[in-house]
């Protein structure tokens, strides 16, 4: 039994070091923001264990020494300097050192602006470029490397709240309430963004890509998502994308000018994952969540339509694959 215990202990110890690395992890940093908080907590704890140490150190002696050797006017001495004015003067040291850390990144004229809705169970997506139009997508983040963005960030429904753990820290988004987060990313890579505030039955379904990228690559894929959908889209499968009425819920700027009810799908083809990070982005995981999207993701307002032929789901799908 005694052997046991360390080795749970140690089990225990290696599963949560996992969570130090990933796409979604707060150590993987590739923000300033982030990159500070981690700094900042990684100060805090070193101080908070010497501190610990220390009182464990106090209870240590206190325990051991034989009874006579410690008088009152030593007992006070130690229990002055170890347990009020060692931790009084750590405790300072820390806050003067972490006060100027918390400050926010200020926002320069000119900046990206990217406007994110959280919706029930999905993103909504806006890039606005200093005097340009915006562009509009969904379910995916893009970002220039060393240039600050704000994000707007809001809700139509119920509280959400966006957090990339690598860029930065969480902010909440509240119907009726544009909340602010002014970022910068650091390091190209691709990583991960989720809802971190339960808002219904598909939340932990309610996630989003991240690429951060070089700002001269950011900019040809952001002049390349402003475009229009490709001509060329097969007509029988644009047919029957409008015979089932997705029209009626989505825009594919270029073939239909659609509803903003729903994401808009104009390069779908060209994002990384579908349903808000929860299926690959290839065609049959399309056609799967085209069919029975609560399937995929319960709660989700999208119709669905059990009744379609499987030729016909590939179809749609085959079309939505190929808008890039």
């Amino acid at each position: 039994m005694s052997e046991a215990i360390p080795r749970t202990l140690l089990l225990a110890l290696l599963m949560m070091l996992g969570g130090c690395e990933g796409v979604q992890s707060a150590f993987s940093v590739f923000g300033e923001e982030a990159e500070s908080t981690r700094r900042l907590a990684v100060v805090m704890f070193g101080g908070a264990t010497v501190i610990t140490i220390a009182v464990l150190l106090l209870a240590w002696h206190a325990v051991r020494t034989p009874p006579g050797q410690l008088d009152h006017a030593g007992g006070m001495r130690v229990i002055l300097w170890l347990g009020a004015v060692f931790p009084t003067v750590v405790l300072t040291l820390l806050l003067v050192w972490a006060l100027p850390t918390m400050r926010t990144l200020a926002a320069q004229d000119g900046d990206l602006e990217i406007a994110v809705d959280g919706e029930q169970f999905w993103w909504r997506v806006s890039y606005r470029p200093a005097g340009d139009e915006p562009v509009v997508a969904a379910n995916e983040i893009r970002v220039p490397v060393g240039r600050t963005v704000t994000f707007l960030l809001d809700s139509p429904d119920v509280i959400h709240s966006f957090w990339i753990p690598g860029l930065a820290g969480k902010v909440d988004m509240i119907p009726g309430r544009t909340n602010r987060l002014v970022a910068r990313a650091t390091r190209a890579g691709e990583y991960r963004g989720v809802c971190a505030e339960f808002c219904g039955v598909s939340h932990a379904r309610m996630a989003f890509d991240v690429v951060a990228m070089a700002p001269d690559a950011f900019d040809r894929w952001l002049a390349d998502q402003a475009r229009t959908a490709a001509p060329d889209a097969p007509e029988e499968c644009r047919a029957l994308f409008e015979g089932y009425g997705c029209q009626g819920c989505h825009a594919v700027r270029g073939h239909f000018p659609g509803s903003p009810i729903g994401p808009d799908l104009t390069h779908i083809g060209s994002r990384r994952s579908i349903a808000a990070a929860t299926l690959p982005m290839d065609v049959s995981s399309l056609a799967r969540f085209v069919r029975d999207a609560s399937e995929v993701k319960p709660g989700s307002l999208m119709p669905t339509f059990t009744h379609m032929p499987a030729a016909h789901a590939e179809s749609i799908a085959g079309y939505l694959a190929g808008l890039r």
